[in-house]
């Protein structure tokens, strides 16, 4: 179960969930809330989106997942896997007594932001989670210390899984970055959450674009505007550069470093994939993933205070010392060969052997 199968790291674990548990023989279906269809998966599609309506009502929303209940008790599966973000506790409560109601779950969580996946009643959502045969957090932090600290029981960590295949992705890179070094961002642009006026800011004092190295921040989202009107104001303006959303793997591979800039997270997947691309990173240490993924100095960097002066020095020293970064480079693929598909879904599958008699 996922909102849909597109945007977001979430959405795409939910996606490549499929894949894994297809390749183990099991029999799978993905029901989504919005048709919003993006990335590769398997099994067959209940595609709840193709009956929302723009102007739908309260009434129409429960008609409508409804048809969801009558789809599940048809198909009488022998578990539900459920990635919907959590923002409202009477919606989950209707979910759990209703739309759910005689299945067996397991919720997973996908990031560190309680408000995400435990509404503004955790204590009251842990009711609900300790009713499913288990919860999974994408981090260890996740599921050592967001889950426990509400109460919430039977926790396992499974963190988010890299295709292999990524590496053979080809996509268009962009004449301006041919033999150009630059700094790479990518995701959804939401400033709230990854930060980038910080990053920004951090490139700009780093002075790195004075030695002709851009920061090419990639994806669309409803601050992009906004950043780029900002970053005109900036000595540093003419080496920032904008791209729309688009299939990112090329454009990594053909970075220096890829950087995370967040507030918080659950398992970036940017990292992971940056690295099974060979690529160093450069990270904030903020409280769940970066420090489960990055070694610090052997495969990228780590800063520990968001602190724009600490985080210039660290690409400083990613971009301009050459031993450095051709260390961390030839370490990076190896470090994230435990987050492969084929490692993340035995431990899936051997989480629904235990789960499910």
């Amino acid at each position: 179960m996922s909102i849909c199968l597109a945007n977001g790291g979430a959405e795409r674990s939910a996606a490549m969930l499929s894949e894994m548990l297809h390749s183990k023989g099991h029999e799978v279906h993905i029901a989504i809330l919005t048709n919003q269809i993006n990335f590769d998966y398997k099994g067959k599609l209940f595609n709840l989106g193709l009956e929302k309506r723009k102007d739908e009502t309260l009434r129409g929303r429960l008609k409508r997942l409804m048809k969801l209940r009558v789809y599940l008790k048809k198909e009488e599966f022998d578990l539900i896997i459920d990635h919907r973000t959590k923002t409202d506790y009477y919606r989950e409560r209707f979910y759990q007594n209703v739309i759910y109601r005689g299945f067996k779950k397991i919720y997973v969580v996908h990031s560190s932001n309680q408000a995400l996946y435990l509404t503004k009643q955790p204590h009251k959502a842990a009711k609900i989670y300790n009713k499913n045969l288990a919860t999974v957090g994408v981090s260890h932090y996740i599921t050592q210390k967001a889950l426990p600290e509400v109460g919430i029981k039977n926790t396992h960590t499974i963190a988010n899984a890299f295709d292999q295949n990524w590496a053979g992705v080809e996509s268009p890179v962009p004449e301006a970055l041919h033999d150009q070094k630059y700094i790479l961002s990518y995701g959804r642009i939401d400033d709230t959450v990854k930060d980038l006026t910080f990053l920004i800011n951090s490139f700009t004092a780093s002075n790195l674009w004075q030695s002709d190295v851009k920061l090419v921040v990639l994806g669309d989202g409803p601050d992009k505007e906004a950043l780029q009107h900002f970053s005109k104001g900036l000595a540093s303006s003419e080496f920032i550069m904008f791209l729309p959303n688009q299939s990112p793997f090329s454009i990594v591979k053909k970075a220096t470093c890829v950087t995370l800039t967040s507030r918080f997270e659950g398992f970036p997947m940017v990292l992971v994939e940056a690295l099974s691309l060979s690529v160093p990173v450069v990270s904030l240490d903020i409280v769940s993933g970066p420090s489960e993924i990055i070694e610090h100095g052997e495969n990228g960097l780590l800063v520990e205070k968001r602190e724009v002066s600490l985080f210039a020095e660290a690409l400083q020293a990613m971009v301009q010392n050459q031993s450095l970064h051709n260390h961390c480079a030839s370490n990076a693929k190896a470090s994230v060969a435990k987050f492969s598909m084929a490692e993340i879904s035995e431990k899936w599958n051997q989480l629904i052997q235990d789960e499910v008699r």
